[in-house]
């Protein structure tokens, strides 16, 4: 799935045959907003379930809702879109994430000022905006009311989902702490409702959104692996490390082998770790990946691929992502293991590896 002329499309990969032929999908009259990491994201769940969420632009700026488009075919036909929110104010509900958990329901968590201008409104201070989250038990055909997850969030950085080994998700952010430190927080979605948990401490003091947000994927002991931008000790740069179980920091913070880095992804599957991302070297944009086979002790850089165009940012998916992606690629299932990075560009169209083949 992608933007193509302001349309959003689907694509299948065939392997030797290449991708198929771009089909529109149908979003009545909708306006898609799609800007810095505020982009459509695609979910598989169970039964056949696909799902497909963006961002609907409203007339005033930064404004917009929360669309769904949902197949309970594979994504051979889709439902007209719904809105997941009950709230229709038109003001920001915008950088929307996706995701299924092992036991099928749906999570969608997205960035929201309602606060914000109720705050206005009264004459209190706000800082930042709001995460609000709603979920789905029957595959996106309907949603639970949002609730709230905190106040001050980032307001434009993308929110990262992750399934847990026990089977639930937790979502990692870039938080507005006290005295305007632009860190991150970490919240379990699933069971009792507490207290974000901070996950970063670059203590990076910043009047304003960088517009680049973290990664988040469930380590095999029952921690996490995540990856950030931020800035510590004046170095800027894309750092990885680990998160206890409840998402607290845990060992040594590690900055990414490349200066340039940008919009790092991060997955991991067993042993298995790969981050990616994309770096301009003043000629050209670099496709990269730093991969590890023992979960982050050691690592391999490589270069996955050059670009002279327009890209967007690289993804990697892991586990049933993969397995999902890696079907229509070759017509059948894939390993468990198995794990791809994809990275789309305008010279060299939509670009897919096997980072462990």
């Amino acid at each position: 799935m992608r933007l193509v002329d302001g349309r959003l499309v689907t694509q299948v990969h065939q392997g030797a045959q290449g991708w198929s032929t771009p089909r529109a999908l149908d979003i009545g009259a909708d306006q898609l907003q799609a800007d810095g990491e505020n982009s459509p994201k695609l979910a598989f769940g169970p039964g056949g379930v696909a799902v497909i969420s963006y961002t609907q632009a409203l007339s005033k700026p930064f404004t917009g809702a929360i669309r769904l488009l949902r197949s309970s075919d594979g994504g051979a036909n889709f439902a007209p879109p719904i809105t997941v929110h009950q709230d229709r104010q038109e003001i920001t509900h915008r950088f929307e994430a996706m995701a299924f958990d092992a036991r099928g329901r749906l999570h969608l968590v997205w960035i929201d000022k309602r606060d914000l201008e109720l705050a206005r409104k009264a004459g209190r201070p706000y800082e930042g905006a709001a995460l609000y989250r709603s979920y789905s038990d029957d595959g996106g055909a309907s949603f639970a009311p949002e609730l709230k997850l905190t106040d001050a969030s980032c307001e434009c950085c993308r929110i990262a989902l992750a399934p847990a080994a026990d089977g639930g998700l937790a979502a990692l952010w870039r938080h507005v702490f006290a005295g305007s430190v632009r860190d991150h927080g970490f919240a379990r979605l699933d069971g009792e409702a507490r207290e974000p948990q901070r996950a970063t401490m670059d203590g990076w003091v910043l009047k304003g959104c960088p517009h680049h947000g973290p990664g988040l994927a469930a380590a095999a002991d029952g921690g996490w692996h995540a990856v950030w931008f931020g800035q510590r000790d004046g170095l800027a740069a894309v750092r990885y490390g680990q998160l206890a179980s409840d998402g607290s920091p845990r060992g040594k913070v590690m900055v990414l082998p490349d200066a340039a880095a940008e919009h790092a992804a991060i997955a991991a599957q067993g042993e298995r770790l790969a981050i990616v991302w994309r770096a301009f070297d003043g000629k050209s944009m670099l496709w990269r990946a730093w991969l590890s086979t023992d979960q982050g002790r050691s690592f391999d850089l490589r270069t996955l691929g050059r670009s002279s165009g327009d890209t967007d940012h690289p993804r990697v998916l892991a586990g049933h992502q993969a397995t999902h992606a890696a079907a229509h690629a070759a017509g059948q299932g894939a390993g468990q293991g198995r794990m791809l990075a994809l990275w789309n560009t305008v010279d060299q169209g939509v670009q897919l590896v096997d980072l462990f083949e």
